[in-house]
C-alpha cells in the first residue's frame, strides 16, 4: 500500500515511540525522511539515526530517540505543510515557534533546514513542520 504523506508517518512513529518510551524506532526510509532527521539531530531533538535493511531487505531508518531526566526532548511535534494545503512562507513572513524556543524545518532551494539557518541563509520555502 502507498502511503500519501511519508513525512508524516515519520513524524507520528517518533511520537508515539516517545509516548510508549521506546528507545529507538524504526521508519522507511527517504532522502527526504534523512534530510529531516539530520535537521532533528543538529538542533538536538533526537540521539542519532542509521540507515538499515529489514529482514526483506527493505531500507529502514533506526531512529534514536532522546530523553531527559525521564521527560521526552520532543514535546510537541506537528505537521504544517499536508500533501492537501501546502504550506510555503517567505524567510521574513516565518513565524517563530514558542518565541524562538521550538524550531520550523523548511524544504528550500539549499536543502532542508531549520528556521534558524534558513534565516542566516536568507532563504524561505516549504514550511514541512514544527517541533518543540
Amino acid at each position: 500500500m502507498t502511503m500519501s504523506d511519508p513525512i508524516s508517518d515519520m513524524l507520528t512513529r517518533i511520537r508515539n515511540g516517545q509516548s510508549a518510551n521506546k528507545g529507538a524506532i524504526n521508519s522507511p526510509s527517504s532522502k527526504l525522511r534523512v534530510s529531516v532527521l539530520d535537521v532533528l539531530q543538529r538542533e538536538g531533538y533526537i540521539r542519532g539515526y542509521k540507515l538499515q535493511q529489514d529482514e526483506r531487505a527493505l531500507p529502514v531508518i533506526r531512529i534514536e530517540l532522546k530523553y531527559h531526566e525521564g521527560e521526552p526532548v520532543i514535546k510537541e511535534l506537528q505537521r504544517v505543510s499536508r500533501p492537501g494545503r501546502r504550506v510555503y512562507s517567505k524567510i521574513n513572513d516565518l513565524q517563530r515557534v514558542y518565541n524562538g524556543l521550538g524550531i520550523s524545518i523548511l524544504s528550500t532551494p539549499r536543502g532542508v533546514l531549520s528556521d534558524g539557518e534558513a534565516r542566516a541563509q536568507n532563504v524561505g520555502g516549504e514550511v514541512i513542520c514544527t517541533v518543540f
